[in-house]
């Protein structure tokens, strides 16, 4: 019998500050190193769909259109942050899958065909696949940002593997935006590192079962320094996402320092 097709990688990654990794930042070189060498390790998918920590809709809401525009979604940039160009290609016969994948499970959901791709699309991807030949859509989160919704898209989503179809949860593991300047970069800070490590123990634990490592992810305000870590949770629910999507234990592939406080990357 024919061997079983093997599934498509699911990627969390943290995309860092703004377009700083893609102006060279010297605070972001471990993860402008990563996300080039992730692109080359995982090969070429024949599509992305990717959840952005930067847009809420009320409803998961995709990218329609053939050919996204940019959204330069940041201010106080320098002025070739808002020329960067990454023409990937739109796909909306995939935003037409998933969304049918979404009604499927019972979650209504929506086309955006004017919408264009926002820096949490544009910036890991021109790094990891800088030839912008490969087709993306964009899936938004829910408003209200509730994480066992966001577990169960991903979940309606989990076909996508068998088409080699690469989902991305662009986010980031830490995202207190007030904490990012409060102290020198390499300050430690063991709130942080409780958190990190709570995630890692949560995310790629084999002595979990699935429905352990959902409630946990569900629960994540109880982990330790949560509300520190992610005053507001936007940046780590594309996480849940791809957790849906897996269901299973991931591995880490980057876990280091991003604007001075330790960030995740989870592959599965």
């Amino acid at each position: 019998m024919p061997g079983r097709a093997a599934l498509s990688p699911v990627l969390f990654l943290p995309h860092g500050g703004g377009p700083w990794p893609l102006l060279g930042e010297p605070h972001h070189a471990a993860l402008i190193e990563f996300l080039g060498a992730i692109g080359r390790d995982l090969g070429r998918p024949d599509a992305c769909l990717l959840i952005s920590a930067h847009w809420e809709a009320s409803v998961p809401t995709l990218t329609g259109a053939a050919r996204p525009a940019l959204i330069y979604d940041y201010a106080g940039f320098p002025a070739e942050s808002y020329r960067i160009a990454y023409p990937a290609p739109g796909d909306p016969a995939l935003a037409g899958d998933v969304r049918g994948l979404l009604a499927g499970a019972g979650i209504d959901a929506a086309v955006d065909a004017a919408r264009g791709f926002d820096h949490g699309l544009f910036v890991p991807l021109k790094l990891m696949y800088p030839a912008a030949d490969i087709p993306c859509v964009q899936l938004s989160l829910v408003r209200g940002l509730d994480p066992a919704l966001h577990i169960r898209i991903g979940r309606a989503l989990a076909g996508l593997r068998a088409r080699n179809v690469l989902v991305v949860g662009s986010g980031f593991s830490f995202h207190n935006l007030r904490a990012f300047f409060a102290a020198r970069p390499g300050t430690p800070d063991p709130a942080n590192a409780a958190f990190q490590d709570w995630l890692v123990e949560t995310c790629t634990s084999h002595e979990l079962d699935e429905a352990g490592r959902a409630q946990r992810l569900t629960g994540w305000e109880d982990a330790p320094h949560a509300r520190y870590c992610h005053p507001r949770e936007e940046h780590l629910l594309p996480l849940h996402v791809c957790y849906g999507v897996a269901g299973g234990p991931a591995r880490v592939v980057f876990d280091d320092a991003v604007l001075g406080k330790r960030a995740l990357g989870l592959q599965w």
